[in-house]
């Protein structure tokens, strides 16, 4: 005889997780499915690891900077190794936790590929088990290109096995992952090159923090080497490009965007309908093609961050099962941070956006150095960007990036959503001296 679920989730990593979380919240009785490590790319390969990763690169900037406060601190050593096997063990932890946890909420947690028979039916490990709704949550995974010598080069993944600091390192791409990469590893004493397709980093970001952004990189020693089309990679860490031969480096990391991990998943034995990259459709309640079958998180292809699929797998299972019928993830106005040095916080429209929708838009913007630099030899920017429409001057876009953006962004995301004003953001009294008074002042 089957087992039969209220709700079955394949992946375990935020989405899926979040979604059966809330789902036996509400007495549902639940499983989810987990080819790999509980947690997700998020925990293991993500966010986590990375932010402890970007507070050992500030720790290293901190000291370096130590004597423009009057502190001489002399040679420091540092271990790459020591501080690998520390966030590993944090790392761990998390996963270690989750086992207890699942099990306090009587939730099955089954170690295996989940692959859908049917419309209810998923078959794991050789069993069969059932459900009146399946969540589709196998996230992504770093895209390596199709290149001669692909191989030798590591992908994000690989970037958090390494075992030693690499001398000389090329980061291939320049979305957000390329440059907390580059920032990361520039802070701990790596040569640093990014090389990009483009012409610029961090394509669909405001102007202002991507200007900004490079100045610094270029200030702090990061090669950047636009309108790249790289042939092939060498054993010998040699990339071969439209540009000629870069040579030497120690790693090359790929970091080019996320593939959607469904295939083989079952999609097609059930009609599931993906794009032409093999991300999977769905309408505003995160409902697919098929009904009793959803998707959350990376494999959507929409907004690919973790709070996004934990927000959405919980406003799933309160629609599903406690009545909230119009439930669902609005899509607007999501902020986001790049961990990047200066880190970057942003919500809302760009500037090239906002006038590609709006007729009437008013600009607000101030770069200064901030207080936290004003006695270092190397002073990093601070630069702010307000984006207002209407008579109103409704608030349709902020741009922060600077030390501290990405603590100060999450309250001024929350008056956004709201819809705030400029008058009203004038209207609330600063907190001086902060940086973050420029959002309150701006004229």
């Amino acid at each position: 005889m089957k087992t039969h679920y209220d709700m079955i989730a394949i992946g375990a990593g935020s989405g899926g997780l979040s979604a059966v979380e809330r789902a036996s919240e509400y007495g549902k009785k639940c499983a989810i499915i987990e080819m790999k490590t509980i947690g997700g790319t998020c925990v293991n390969v993500g966010c986590v690891p990375k932010k402890v990763m970007w507070y050992a690169a500030n720790t290293a900037a901190t000291i370096n900077n130590a004597s423009g406060f009057g502190f001489e601190v002399g040679s420091v050593d540092f271990s790459w190794i020591k501080l690998k096997q520390g966030r590993d063990n944090y790392i761990r932890g998390i996963t270690t936790w989750y086992d207890g946890h699942l099990k306090s909420l009587g939730i099955d947690y089954i170690k295996g590929f989940g692959q859908l028979i049917d419309n209810n039916t998923v078959s794991v490990n050789g069993q069969q088990i059932t459900a009146d709704h399946i969540v589709l949550s196998p996230g992504s995974t770093p895209f390596v290109p199709n290149i001669e010598g692909g191989e030798f080069g590591i992908t994000s993944n690989g970037f958090f096995e390494l075992t030693d600091l690499p001398k000389k390192v090329a980061i291939v791409g320049g979305g957000f992952i390329a440059v907390e990469l580059a920032g990361m590893l520039n802070s701990l004493g790596s040569d640093v090159t990014l090389i990009i397709r483009s012409n610029n980093l961090l394509n669909g970001f405001d102007a202002m923090v991507v200007d900004t952004l490079t100045k610094e990189y270029q200030k702090q020693g990061i090669a950047i080497v636009p309108n790249t089309d790289i042939s092939k990679l060498d054993s010998n860490g040699n990339i071969h490009c439209n540009n000629g031969i870069l040579e030497g480096f120690d790693e090359v990391i790929w970091a080019m965007g996320r593939s959607p991990m469904t295939n083989d998943i079952g999609l097609e034995t059930i009609g599931l309908t993906t794009d032409s990259k093999g991300f999977i459709q769905t309408d505003k309640y995160q409902q697919t093609n098929i009904k009793g079958i959803y998707a959350i998180g990376d494999a959507t292809g929409r907004a690919a961050l973790t709070p996004v699929a934990i927000a959405a797998g919980r406003r799933l299972s309160d629609r599903l099962f406690n009545g909230m019928s119009d439930r669902h993830l609005n899509y607007d106005n999501i902020p986001s941070v790049v961990f990047s040095h200066p880190p970057i916080g942003t919500v809302g429209l760009s500037e090239k956006e906002a006038r590609a929708k709006f007729k009437d838009i008013k600009i607000y913007q101030s770069s200064f150095t901030p207080m936290a630099d004003a006695l270092l030899e190397h002073q990093m920017q601070t630069a702010l960007k307000l984006i207002c429409a209407g008579d109103d001057e409704k608030v349709i876009g902020c741009h922060i990036i600077g030390e501290g953006a990405d603590e100060m962004l999450q309250g001024f995301a929350v008056a956004i959503k709201m819809g705030a004003t400029k008058s009203q953001l004038d209207d609330t009294v600063a907190i001086h001296p902060t940086s973050s008074e420029e959002l309150v002042t701006l004229r």
